[in-house]
């Protein structure tokens, strides 16, 4: 939830925060994160270049908004610098760990920041392909297990069709038997005239 990672992020030492935030808000591996360097960053097109990911294969990573005022935060470096110089993975998980539990957040690791990404783009309505696309995975099924969607939002989803079809129709020339809605009064017009 943003308001779990707004707490986590108070929770976590000011050098922290900004690869908390990238991590978050570009589905970036830790590794990934830690090894950029200023000449990675192409902010006039709005892109990192990773040369290389944990697949062995260079990777574009489109910058939103919030990874771009992260991005910007850090600007003034040398190009062949890192952004994080000195900082380890041990460092960060550490750190992580700590901060976790300062926020009251149990059982949760430095990649679950991954799996926050892949969730937040399932529910803000990207497909399993874009998705896979964000996290750089070569097998959708890797992606398949970001988007575990609870049952209450597949619900509203399922009730957005309702208002579409709603909008769409003019469900006010059809006269509707008591307790029958509207859409489905029109099926059973034209199915009963067919």
């Amino acid at each position: 939830q943003p308001t779990e990672l707004r707490i986590l992020l108070e929770a976590s030492p000011e050098w922290l925060r900004p690869i908390i935030g990238l991590a978050v808000f570009t589905g970036m591996r830790r590794g990934e994160i830690l090894s950029l360097r200023y000449l990675d960053i192409d902010l006039s097109h709005g892109v990192i270049l990773l040369p290389q990911t944990k697949n062995g294969e260079g990777k574009i990573i489109p910058v939103n908004k919030n990874a771009r005022y992260i991005l910007e935060s850090l600007q003034g470096g040398k190009p062949i610098e890192r952004l994080f110089p000195g900082i380890s993975g041990a460092n960060v998980s550490v750190a992580f760990n700590r901060a976790c539990k300062k926020a009251g957040i149990e059982n949760f690791r430095f990649h679950d920041l991954r799996h926050t990404t892949g969730s937040w783009l399932a529910l803000s309505g990207k497909d399993i392909y874009t998705i896979s696309k964000v996290l750089g995975h070569k097998d959708l099924r890797m992606s398949a297990r970001y988007t575990h969607l609870s049952a209450q939002y597949l619900s509203d989803a399922t009730k957005g069709l309702d208002r579409y079809f709603e909008e769409k129709t003019e469900v006010s020339e059809v006269s509707c038997p008591q307790g029958v809605p509207a859409p489905l009064a029109l099926i059973e017009e034209k199915s009963v005239s067919a």
